[in-house]
């Protein structure tokens, strides 16, 4: 019997398990990218997600930022970050954001944004400045963009392909039959069409999504889900635990075991996957420079 077989007993969940330990967050590091986001009043995913790994990320000198803003125009019932009304948004974060990736030396750059259908663009337009900026400032370093679905308006996403990032993510999260309690205004389709059309319009950019696990998927539905990943001919898929960042939020149905994480890390690349990162801490930014690394080894690989 797989170890994916076995039945979620929620009245079994009481506290996190051994595994899913993680660095307090401190050290020199830690304080000085804290001190450069706040200086440069920056936004990162990794705070505003309450995000587990920040210790370890934040200590070793990599954040993920966001951008336009901090308030998103969508409620997800797994996301931490504040939902509302924006205002605005600032033609100058793109060169901040820059600076700071400058500063850190970064040598892959992740950015991510809240929702913003507010605007007409929903953000596009920032989001390929920036990525032209941290280009100028910053030429050797690797840039990764998670974006937002961008209601399917293509005209959008065009602007995001052209500006050329080295990977472009957008997280499906959940399989087809929680989606619309997962993610009410966003469509599990849609978000399979925005990673074909990324890599039918421009292939050489890398793609890349993730789901999350503990929210009352059945192991047939995550198969379909990869399979589906793989029809989309995404290069890395991530696979991580999810964690309720309050009683307000969705509620975790089950923890899952590192070796149910491998089982299924082994089920993606068999079935043709270039890469898959699975672990119970696994999240779409954690080590996004070695997950790209690890895909272009496989690919190299696979061409020999």
């Amino acid at each position: 019997m797989s170890h994916l077989d076995s039945k979620p007993n929620p009245k079994q969940i009481r506290r996190h398990p051994e595994w899913l330990k993680v660095r307090f967050p401190g050290g020199k590091n830690y304080n000085h990218l804290k001190k450069l986001v706040s200086t440069n009043r920056l936004h990162t995913v990794c705070e505003s997600a309450h995000c587990p790994n920040i210790g370890e990320c934040w200590d070793s000198g990599t954040a993920t930022f966001m951008i336009l803003g901090d308030t998103c125009t969508r409620r997800c019932g797994f996301c931490a970050v504040n939902t509302g009304r924006p205002s605005g948004y600032d033609l100058e974060e793109p060169v901040r954001v820059a600076t700071a990736v400058r500063k850190l030396n970064l040598r892959h750059a992740v950015i991510t944004s809240v929702d913003r259908d507010d605007l007409p663009d929903e953000g596009s337009f920032v989001f390929a400045e920036t990525i032209l900026k941290i280009r100028e400032f910053s030429p050797l370093t690797k840039i990764e963009v998670l974006i937002p679905d961008f209601q399917g308006t293509t005209s959008n996403l065009d602007k995001v392909i052209r500006a050329n990032p080295d990977v472009i993510a957008h997280n499906l999260d959940t399989v087809p039959r929680l989606f619309s309690k997962v993610k009410p205004r966003s469509s599990y389709e849609g978000s399979l069409e925005l990673l074909k059309y990324v890599k039918a319009t421009a292939s050489s950019i890398m793609t890349k999504t993730g789901f999350m696990l503990g929210l009352g998927e059945e192991i047939d539905e995550i198969h379909l889900g990869i399979t589906d990943i793989e029809s989309a001919d995404v290069d890395i898929l991530t696979i991580g635990q999810y964690l309720r960042p309050s009683a307000n939020h969705l509620p975790l149905v089950r923890y899952y075991k590192p070796e149910e994480f491998l089982e299924l890390k082994r089920y993606g690349e068999d079935k043709g996957i270039p890469h898959v990162e699975s672990g119970p801490l696994v999240r779409s930014s954690y080590h996004a420079a070695d997950q790209v690394d690890n895909f272009q080894k496989n690919t190299i690989n696979i061409l020999n």
